[in-house]
């Protein structure tokens, strides 16, 4: 008889085990094949709150939840594409990306997940869907994306030859996506409240579609000479620290952080890093553009279901 009992409390263990775990992975919505669970968005939410040094609080999550339900759909979007085409992960890349928002101690990032309860092997998933991604963009948009060696080297030219002394900016950004149906004063106005109360880098790590988001926003030392005029007009006026009026455009809403200024002296200059930071800027610039308009197409073409 106890054997029985104990059989029947075993069982009901099990069935009330399995009805906890079917609603922590309840499908919250579906891309096409791919879905979306609760515990997906959770991991999500969470892991941006840690990862920023925020308080795990309903507040916060709240804010958070519409955010990390895009940025999913995003992945999952991702994912569809990449199925079509065989495009590898570079590890290198990867473990270069974890290592920079590490302090170059990867097993200490793994162990803050483990302490806070949190999926790394999602968060390690989603890194290297982007690697593959930023791979497949440069692959797919080789043509377009490829540099203008002359437009390279005029730019070069002008420093060199004309210039004793330029300009570099360290920069980061918010870039928040809206279409025909947003309320452009009331994102301007909510982001401005987020910075304020969270701080820039909080900010853009939470809320920033751009893939520089991962970074806390920051886009590293820009040459001033390889901006466009619009922005560097806007960032000469600005001092360090300064943030920058809400840059409006077609489809998405920019606000940019002076971090620093520096000045270089040609002479101390190293040619081949300079050429090769103008490269980089030039091609992340159109990686952003073309990343954007194809995800933008597939968003398009897919059934996504709201469970």
């Amino acid at each position: 008889m106890k054997i029985k009992i104990c059989k029947i409390i075993f069982f009901y263990f099990i069935f009330l085990l399995a009805q906890a775990n079917a609603i922590t992975n309840k499908i919250v919505l579906k891309v096409e094949n791919e879905i979306i669970t609760n515990y997906e968005v959770k991991n999500k939410i969470l892991t941006s709150l840690v990862l920023a040094g925020d308080q795990i609080t309903q507040e916060n999550i709240n804010n958070l939840k519409k955010r990390a339900l895009e940025s999913l759909i995003e992945n999952k979007l991702k994912i569809i594409e990449l199925k079509k085409y065989e495009i590898e992960k570079n590890i290198s890349q990867v473990n270069s990306y974890l290592n920079s928002i590490s302090g170059n101690d990867i097993l200490a990032l793994e162990k803050k997940f483990k302490n806070n309860n949190l999926d790394y092997s999602l968060f390690l998933e989603e890194i290297e869907i982007q690697n593959r991604w930023q791979n497949f963009i440069y692959i797919f948009y080789k043509g377009k994306i490829e540099i203008n060696e002359n437009s390279v080297n005029e730019d070069l030219k002008k420093i060199i030859e004309y210039e004793k002394s330029f300009q570099e900016y360290n920069i980061s950004e918010i870039e928040i996506m809206t279409d025909e149906n947003s309320n452009i004063d009331q994102i301007v106005l909510d982001i401005k409240n987020k910075i304020k109360d969270e701080g820039f880098e909080t900010s853009a790590l939470k809320y920033s579609s751009s893939s520089s988001s991962k970074n806390k926003g920051n886009l590293g030392w820009i040459s001033s000479k390889s901006l466009s005029k619009e922005i560097f007009e806007i960032l000469k006026k600005l001092n360090s620290g300064q943030i920058s009026q809400p840059i409006i455009r077609p489809n998405s809403i920019l606000f940019l952080k002076l971090v620093d200024v520096r000045t270089s002296k040609i002479e101390n200059v190293n040619i081949n890093e300079l050429r090769k930071r103008i490269i980089d800027q030039k091609k992340n610039e159109m990686f952003n553009l073309y990343s954007k308009s194809h995800l933008s197409k597939l968003r398009n073409s897919v059934l996504i279901e709201y469970k």
